[in-house]
């Protein structure tokens, strides 16, 4: 928690006007509106209406959501912090998902009625543990890496700006957030975050080219950062020098802050998690009224996630070079005074500068940004994380509930999620080394390597069985908690103070170990897979035909045919997908509505360019920035 002095500095640094405060209610009252709209567009009292948006949402809005609710103020904070303390490789993690999204979207609307990844995954396997158990994990993670970063660093965000109590701005975000995210559904929330992409795009358009005036340029922006040292530095330390490979993408392999080995490999391992198996994707994907919406939605957000390497990382480095001495501080005491914590200010570089160069008026308007990306972040994880309690935990129990009791339980599992994250605020802020990018990276690859283990073997490998994927996903849980019970026992120290961790701790970069982890758990489930019966036809189908439709030149017959291989003749054509034979159904009762594989050509076309160019513009940023 920030000091008196913390407030009182930052609060007389710049004053807000009435153009400000306008911007800002102004904003709130459009946020307000278009959630009021698009909750009436679709109905709010069925599940499919609250959880899937009646699946019949558009890509651009689609797009717009998986854009704004992976750009919470977590990362907005996140991402200009670390590129403060170290320059532009944490870009990577924005760029390697541009190869992880066009492949994950359509992969989810192909699974039919599944409203949860954990679902899928429960039908593949047969059984409910690894569906308890991914929907256990997903809400843990929710809570550690989500909801409670956003909610640290949009409250923190305020606190500098404002000067108000770090946990009085949280509570307030969270009323406003919570209401219509309870009252909305997903469709609320897609329409919000479609707003908020807007507003958060046009104020970092507006505040980058002002950090750019203010140094003279991007050629200067390299020769202003590497001179960017604090004026009160420990003696005998480097720690308060700016990297040299600060404009290099990849780092040394072991000795690195961010290896290469791990921004190819460990990174892509968490991308795939995040992009394929995550509720708060997923449910997106899942919303979409056909494939051809889908793939459109994965190219629009793939195109989005090219912009935060200009308008946040390197604003975050324009920050350290402006004010060095607050937010390159080393000094603990120093560091104290300017932001309460020991370890480091770099979390202060983006409202820093928001502060001292924007415009009255235009200075709301970043504290609008700021809130959008905050809402946005939060109202999706919240309606994500509802739905996995709702539909794999509560419903497993209450299997005669009514659609009004699961909406109900939906509804009320937010509010519990919001008091737990505010109780895990105190814990975050003192186990993060300063950066709060780096906590949020490293506590996801000690949960979700497994994760993605298991997802992408119960794709491509069908012997994969339940027994062997169980046992892998905990073989995995005890690993990843070990590591990470030791990073909380012994967090990074300040500058110039004795590190009293385990070698392999410090010796082992947290985006190895995520490849270690993700090669450990595929051993364990090979191994006991082979030792143990192999699944049945019916559970390798559910994971069979979205393979086909996942490889090139896929079309319906081929599918069909491919099912009817596997299915020894339990497969039928339906329109557009293969399914079970509806034979077992009650009398009366309708086949399942499944989206459609079927594309206009025109389109598909459309979408399989875009990708490629997407590619090679990645590859290229890649190759120049390397």
């Amino acid at each position: 928690m920030a000091s008196n002095s913390t407030t009182k500095f930052f609060a007389l640094s710049q004053s807000f006007s009435v153009s400000d405060i306008i911007v800002i209610g102004a904003y709130f009252l459009l946020n307000v509106a278009v959630g009021i709209w698009s909750s009436c567009r679709v109905s709010r009292n069925t599940l499919s209406g609250y959880f899937l948006a009646g699946r019949d949402m558009a890509w651009w809005p689609i797009g717009a959501s998986l854009f704004a609710s992976s750009e919470g103020s977590g990362l907005f904070i996140g991402l200009a912090g670390t590129g403060a303390a170290g320059g532009i490789a944490v870009a990577g993690f924005e760029w390697n998902v541009i190869r992880a999204i066009p492949s994950a979207l359509p992969v989810s609307l192909s699974l039919s009625k599944i409203v949860t990844m954990p679902e899928y995954l429960g039908r593949r396997f047969g059984g409910e543990r690894i569906r308890m158990y991914l929907s256990a994990l997903s809400l843990m993670l929710s809570v550690f890496t989500k909801i409670s970063t956003d909610l640290y660093s949009g409250a923190l965000f305020v606190q500098v700006c404002l000067g108000w109590n770090l946990y009085l701005s949280t509570v307030l975000m969270l009323v406003v957030t919570a209401l219509y995210t309870i009252a909305g559904g997903l469709a609320a929330v897609i329409y919000t975050d479609t707003l908020q992409t807007f507003v958060m795009i046009i104020g970092a358009i507006i505040l980058t080219i002002t950090a750019f005036n203010k140094i003279g340029g991007y050629s200067n922006l390299e020769s202003v950062y590497l001179k960017a040292v604090p004026s009160k530095i420990i003696p005998n330390t480097t720690c308060h020098l700016p990297r040299s490979d600060a404009m290099h993408l990849f780092r040394d392999p072991v000795h690195g802050d961010l290896p290469w080995p791990g921004m190819t490999v460990g990174l892509t391992i968490l991308a795939t998690w995040y992009w394929c198996t995550d509720q708060v994707i997923v449910q997106r994907s899942l919303s979409a009224k056909n494939l051809s919406h889908a793939k459109g939605a994965s190219i629009f957000a793939s195109y989005l996630k090219m912009l935060p390497m200009i308008f946040i990382i390197l604003p975050g480095m324009i920050s350290r070079a402006l004010y060095p001495d607050i937010v390159a501080c080393v000094d603990p005491e120093e560091c104290l005074k300017v932001c309460g914590a020991e370890v480091g200010c770099s979390n202060i570089a983006f409202p820093k500068l928001v502060i001292e160069l924007m415009p009255s008026g235009l200075r709301g308007l970043m504290i609008a940004v700021m809130m959008a990306a905050l809402m946005s972040s939060l109202t999706s994880i919240f309606n994500s994380s509802s739905t996995l309690f709702t539909m794999d935990i509560w419903k497993k129990y209450r299997r005669g509930a009514s659609e009004k009791e699961l909406l109900l339980v939906g509804r009320i599992v937010t509010v519990i999620l919001v008091v737990i994250s505010v109780v895990w605020i105190p814990i975050l802020q003192s186990a993060n080394s300063g950066q709060l990018y780096v906590y949020i990276q490293s506590v996801t690859s000690y949960l979700a390597p497994p994760v993605t283990a298991i997802f992408v073997m119960a794709i491509f490998w069908k012997r994969t069985n339940e027994a062997g994927a169980f046992w892998g996903l905990m073989v995995g849980l005890v690993v990843g908690l070990t590591r990470m019970i030791l990073e909380f026992a012994f967090p990074p120290p300040r500058c110039g103070v004795f590190d009293p961790a385990p070698s392999v701790l410090r010796s082992v970069h947290y985006l190895h170990f995520a490849i270690i982890l993700c090669g450990l758990t595929a051993i364990v489930v090979v191994v006991i897979s082979l030792l143990t019966p192999p699944p049945t036809d019916e559970q390798v189908n559910t994971a069979y035909c979205i393979r086909w439709i996942m490889l090139p030149n896929t079309t319906l017959e081929n599918c069909n045919e491919g099912c009817e291989a596997v299915r020894r003749g339990k497969c039928v054509r339906t329109a557009g997908f293969c399914s079970p034979r509806p034979g077992r159904s009650a009398p009366g009762t309708p086949p399942p509505i499944i989206p459609s594989i079927r594309e206009d050509p025109f389109w598909s076309r459309f979408c399989c360019a875009n990708a490629i160019i997407l590619i090679c513009v990645n590859i290229f940023l890649y190759a120049y920035y390397a």
